[in-house]
């Protein structure tokens, strides 16, 4: 995977809105190079400095976008979205939870035929500490360094991160790739960019009940990333049948649950931990 994440020009779709002013604030502060809003209608506003565009395409006439967050609301979501693939910016990270599947489906389509990377929807972002913050991942909880984490549950990255720095332990990428059902990049793509990134010296993998994508993940572990990768499962104690938390950590056989994933994983060569602060137990300052 092209590394999008280093991408510099960004820009922040749905600015104007509360949480979009908020969070473009905390981006500002920590480093990120914000070069444009874009809210349909607000054109010549002004947000923390930031110019708004009424359109990606106004806002490309005067900037390179190499990076979009999007902090639309769910029903006007799919069209941001659309808006931006088809603009063909290469790293796309949507934050809106809630999005109907139906139109998630419209977005996988296009995005195949696309140029485009997306993370999310209901995704936190991506931190590179000491770089730049790209969506609500918080920066104060950082610190840069060569621990690449990669997570479905945004709670559990800001622990693991925490926990870390806490240690002294330093972050080279801090990546939510979101509990929706349909989503974008995943846990290969980011185990992949790990793997090829040479400033990165140990992985972390934060997972949890429901679907298979850890355990496909752990077997991309085994056949393809030398270096060491640690792990926990959230859910040991999740009923069968019931949702938690995402949408995609939905319990439905003996197979997803936490117990038989940290299992499998364990064989496949990675490190696993039955919680946040075993596996922080298990690592030693850099």
């Amino acid at each position: 995977m092209k590394n999008v994440f280093l991408g510099k020009n960004v820009i922040v779709q749905g600015i104007t809105g509360t949480h979009g002013r908020f969070q473009t604030r905390a981006m500002l502060a920590a480093g990120t190079t914000i070069v444009a809003g874009v809210t349909p209608g607000k054109a010549n506003e002004v947000v923390e400095g930031v110019p708004v565009f009424d359109s990606i395409a106004s806002a490309t006439i005067f900037h390179t976008i190499d990076i979009s967050v999007i902090f639309v609301p769910a029903p006007f979501a799919k069209a941001a979205l659309l808006e931006a693939i088809h603009a063909n910016i290469p790293l796309i990270i949507c934050i809106t939870e809630n999005i109907p599947i139906h139109d998630m489906l419209v977005v996988k389509r296009a995005l195949e035929t696309s140029s485009s990377q997306l993370l999310g929807p209901n995704s936190p972002g991506a931190l590179l500490p000491g770089l730049h913050k790209l969506g609500i991942i918080p920066a104060s909880l950082s610190l840069p360094g060569k621990t690449a984490i990669v997570s479905r549950s945004g709670t559990l990255t800001y622990e693991t991160m925490a926990g870390l720095t806490a240690k002294s332990i330093g972050q080279k990428y801090v990546i939510g790739i979101g509990g929706d059902t349909i989503h974008g990049i995943g846990y290969i793509d980011c185990l992949k960019l790990f793997q090829e990134d040479k400033d990165v010296d140990r992985i972390i993998l934060i997972g949890e009940i429901g679907g298979k994508e850890e355990i496909d993940a752990a077997n991309y572990v085994s056949s393809s990333v030398t270096k060491p990768v640690f792990a926990y499962i959230a859910g040991h104690h999740a009923p069968a049948g019931i949702q938690l938390g995402h949408a995609g950590a939905i319990l439905n056989s003996d197979n997803e649950s936490a117990g038989a994933k940290t299992d499998y994983l364990a064989s496949q060569g990675i490190i696993t931990a039955t919680s946040i602060t075993e596996l922080i137990h298990t690592f030693s300052a850099d």
